[in-house]
C-alpha cells in the first residue's frame, strides 16, 4: 500500500531486468537513475512507490538453463538473486521487486490474455518470419540491418509456427492522437520522433503474443500448447505489481498509483513501451502512463557493453575499487540527457581525484579542520559580512533553483553539476577570504567566524541536495557538520545552520585520491587474460579486411585543402527523380548545408535524421538529379558494395573539425 495517504503519490518504474545473467554497469545505471529520481521526489514531499524487478520467461532462459543442467526456475532464482544483490549494493531504495514468476503476476497475465482474446483483440494464426532468439522478436526482411537483428545485431533464423496475434492497427490512430496531444508522453523528443516516423505513421503490423516452440513461459489458459510471448508477460508487471486485477477486483493501491508517473527504460526498448504497452492498456481500458523516458546507453570505450564483445564492467567490481557513492556519482553525472555516455577506468579515476577527492572531500575536510583549529569546532555567525559573502549566497541559492528545475525535466546529470557548482564556489570563497590570514589578526575574529559559518552553511545545503544522488556521502557530511538534512522547502534561505553548533573533532576523509598507474596495474592484473583474448580475436579479425587499388600519393598541402567537420542531419528526404539519392539538411556549427548522397539503398530518410556524420564541407557545389549539393558525406564501402556512414566514435558537437 502507499505509505502516506495525505501525500500526493508518485509511481516510478524501471524496465525489469532480463534474468539471463549478471547485470553489467550499463544495466545498473538505470536502477541508480530511477533511485535518484525516486529519492528526489520523496524530498519534494511525494509518497513515492518505486518498482523494479526481473523478467524471467522466454526461450533464451530455457536454453541457458538446459546448458547449465538445471531447471529454468532454478536458473532464474539464481539470476534474480544476483540482480537484486546488485541493486541493493548500489543502495537503490525500491519499494517492490517484482518477478514475472510471481504467482499473482502469472495469474493476472493469463486473465489478461483471455480477456483480450474474448473481446477479439487477440486471434489465432500462423507466424512466418525471421526470429532473433536473444531479443525474442520476429522481423521482416526489410526490418533487418545488414541481414541481422536491428536491435542487437545478432543472427536471425527463419521460423514458422502457430501463434496468437494482437490487432495492433485497431488502436494505432488512437495512440497517434494521444502522442500528439501529450507532448511529454515520450521523452526525449528524439525518441518520440523515431517512434512516430519509423513505426506508427508507416502502419503497424499485428503483434505475435504467443509461442509454441518452447515451454518456459506462462501458459495460455485456454490453449496450453501456447505460452505467452515475452512482451505481453513482461510489460504487464507495471500494473500487476501494484494490485491490478483483470476481474475488476483491483487493490486500492492500483487505484491510487495508476497511471504511472514515469516508466524509466533504455532507449533500445522504447518501441515496446511507447507502442505495444499503450495499446495493451487501451485494449484493457486502462489509462496510459504519464511519461515514458528512454534514457541513453552507458558505453565502454567504443561501443555498447556486451559479453560477446568482452567489454563488460560490473557494478560490484567498480565498487571494490571506488566505493558505492563514487560509482553512483560517475554513472549519474557522466550520462547526458539524450546522448550515450562513456565509462572507463581512466575517467573514473580522474573524476574520483578531481570532483570527489578535491572539489568535495577537500572542501569539507578543510572547513571542519579550520573550525576546529581556530574555534575548537564551534561554528558561529560573527555577523561581519562583506560583499564577497553576498556573491557566495547568491550562487548557492541560484544553484538550488537550478537543481529543482533540472530534476523537473529529468536532467539528472545537470542537477548534479549544479550541486557541485555550490562546492566549487565554496572552494573559491576560501581562496577569496583566506581564513588563515584572518586568523593571524585578533581584530578579524568575527570576520573569520562569518567566513567559516558561510562555508559550513553552503556545504550543509549542498550535502542536503546530494542526498538523492549520493545518500551515504550526504549523511557522512551532515553528520560531521552535526546537523540534519535540510528540507527542499527550506532551501530558498541562506543562514539556517544553527549558530554556535559544534562540528566533529576529527573530519573523515570522504574520498581518497587514487594513483592512476596503480589502478591501471590492478586492472591489468584482473583483466589481463581477457585483454589478451580480445587482442587475439582482433588479430584474427584483421584477416577479414579487404584491399583496394591504391591511388597516387599526394602532398600534405593537397590534403590540407580539404575541410572535414562533424555535421548533424536535421532533415532528410528521397530525391524524387532518383532511385539512389537522398537529400539531407546537415547542420554544421551555425550553418545548414544541403547534401545529396547516393545511399538510398542503405539508409531510409528516417534513419538519417539525428545522425552525427563526417562531412567534406568545402566541396564545390554541384547539381545531382536537379538538386543542389553543397558537400559530401563520408562513407565506408565493403567488397559487396555495402555502405556505412562514417560517424564520430564519441559524442562530438556539430561543427567539430576532423583533422
Amino acid at each position: 500500500m502507499c505509505k502516506d495517504s495525505n501525500k500526493k503519490p508518485y509511481y516510478i518504474t524501471t524496465a525489469i531486468a532480463y534474468a539471463s545473467g549478471k547485470p553489467h554497469i550499463g544495466n545498473t545505471y538505470e536502477a541508480v537513475l530511477a533511485d535518484a529520481i525516486a529519492r528526489y521526489k520523496r524530498a519534494e514531499g511525494y509518497d513515492v512507490f518505486f518498482q523494479t524487478g526481473t523478467d524471467e520467461h522466454g526461450q533464451k532462459i530455457e536454453e541457458k538453463a538446459e546448458a547449465a543442467g538445471i531447471t529454468p526456475k532454478e536458473f532464474v532464482d539464481r539470476a534474480a538473486g544476483e540482480i537484486r544483490k546488485i541493486w541493493d549494493l548500489m543502495n537503490t531504495s525500491y519499494d517492490k521487486f517484482i518477478r514475472t514468476t510471481d504467482k499473482d503476476h502469472e495469474e493476472q497475465v493469463q486473465k489478461i490474455f483471455k480477456k483480450l482474446y474474448e473481446q477479439d483483440d487477440i486471434y489465432k494464426g500462423y507466424y512466418e518470419g525471421l526470429y532473433c532468439t536473444p531479443c525474442e522478436s520476429f522481423f521482416t526482411e526489410s526490418q533487418l540491418v545488414d541481414g541481422k537483428c536491428p536491435d542487437c545485431g545478432r543472427e536471425v533464423k527463419p521460423a514458422k509456427e502457430e501463434a496468437y496475434f494482437f490487432r495492433m492497427s485497431k488502436y494505432a490512430d488512437r495512440l497517434i492522437k494521444h502522442i500528439n496531444e501529450n507532448p511529454d508522453f515520450i521523452q526525449p523528443v528524439s525518441r518520440k520522433n523515431e517512434m512516430m516516423n519509423n513505426f506508427l505513421l508507416p502502419g503497424l503490423q499485428d503483434l505475435c503474443v504467443s509461442r509454441t516452440t518452447f515451454q518456459w513461459g506462462i501458459p495460455v489458459s485456454f490453449d496450453p500448447r501456447h505460452v505467452t510471448y515475452v512482451w505481453l508477460d513482461a510489460l504487464t508487471n507495471y500494473i500487476t505489481g501494484i494490485g491490478y486485477d483483470c476481474d475488476g477486483q483491483s487493490r486500492e493501491q492500483f487505484s491510487k498509483l495508476w497511471p504511472a508517473d514515469l516508466h524509466l527504460i533504455g532507449k533500445d526498448i522504447i518501441r515496446f513501451h511507447t507502442i505495444y504497452w499503450p495499446i495493451f492498456l487501451m485494449a484493457l481500458d486502462i489509462p496510459l502512463p504519464k511519461q515514458v523516458f528512454g534514457h541513453p546507453w552507458l558505453l565502454q570505450g567504443d561501443g555498447k557493453m556486451s559479453k560477446s564483445k568482452g567489454n563488460v564492467l560490473y557494478a560490484d567490481t567498480l565498487v571494490d575499487f571506488f566505493g558505492v557513492d563514487a560509482v553512483r556519482y560517475f554513472v549519474l553525472h557522466e550520462m547526458p540527457f539524450d546522448n550515450d555516455g562513456i565509462i572507463s577506468w581512466e575517467l573514473m579515476v580522474e573524476r574520483m581525484n578531481s570532483d570527489l577527492a578535491n572539489i568535495l572531500g577537500n572542501l569539507v575536510n578543510r572547513t571542519i579542520s579550520m573550525s576546529n583549529k581556530y574555534f575548537e569546532g564551534i561554528v558561529k555567525d560573527g555577523k561581519a559580512a562583506e560583499a564577497v559573502d553576498e556573491d557566495l549566497k547568491a550562487v548557492v541559492l541560484e544553484e538550488v533553483k537550478k537543481v529543482q528545475e533540472k530534476m523537473e525535466k529529468l536532467r539528472v546529470a545537470d542537477a548534479m553539476t549544479s550541486i557541485f557548482n555550490i562546492f566549487r564556489r565554496s572552494n573559491k570563497y576560501i581562496d577569496e577570504t583566506t581564513p588563515w590570514t584572518l586568523a593571524k589578526d585578533e581584530a578579524s575574529k568575527e570576520r573569520l567566524e562569518t567566513v567559516l559559518y558561510n562555508l559550513t552553511e553552503a556545504i550543509a545545503i549542498g550535502a542536503s541536495l546530494l542526498d538523492s544522488f549520493m545518500p551515504d556521502t550526504s549523511k557522512k557530511i551532515l553528520s560531521q557538520l552535526n546537523t540534519s538534512k535540510r528540507e527542499l522547502s527550506q532551501m530558498n534561505e541562506f543562514g539556517l545552520y544553527p549558530s554556535g553548533n559544534k562540528v566533529t573533532d576529527k573530519p573523515e576523509i570522504l574520498f581518497a585520491r587514487m594513483d592512476m598507474k596503480e589502478v591501471m596495474e590492478k586492472v591489468e592484473a584482473m583483466f589481463g587474460n581477457k585483454k589478451e583474448e580480445s587482442a587475439g580475436s582482433a588479430r584474427e579479425a584483421a584477416t577479414d579486411g579487404i584491399d583496394i587499388e591504391a591511388k597516387a600519393e599526394i602532398e600534405y598541402g593537397d590534403f590540407a585543402k580539404l575541410q572535414f567537420q562533424v555535421g548533424e542531419i536535421i532533415a532528410c528526404e528521397a530525391v524524387p527523380k532518383s532511385k539512389k539519392l537522398l537529400c539531407s539538411q546537415v547542420r554544421i556549427g551555425s550553418q545548414v548545408k544541403q547534401i545529396v548522397s547516393g545511399i538510398k539503398a542503405h539508409y531510409s530518410p528516417e534513419e538519417m535524421v539525428g545522425k552525427k556524420v563526417m562531412v567534406v564541407v568545402n566541396l564545390k557545389p554541384a547539381k545531382l538529379a536537379g538538386v543542389m549539393s553543397e558537400g559530401m558525406l563520408l562513407c565506408a564501402e565493403d567488397a559487396e558494395g555495402n555502405l556505412s556512414l562514417m560517424v564520430p566514435e564519441k559524442s562530438m558537437p556539430s561543427g567539430a573539425e576532423i583533422c
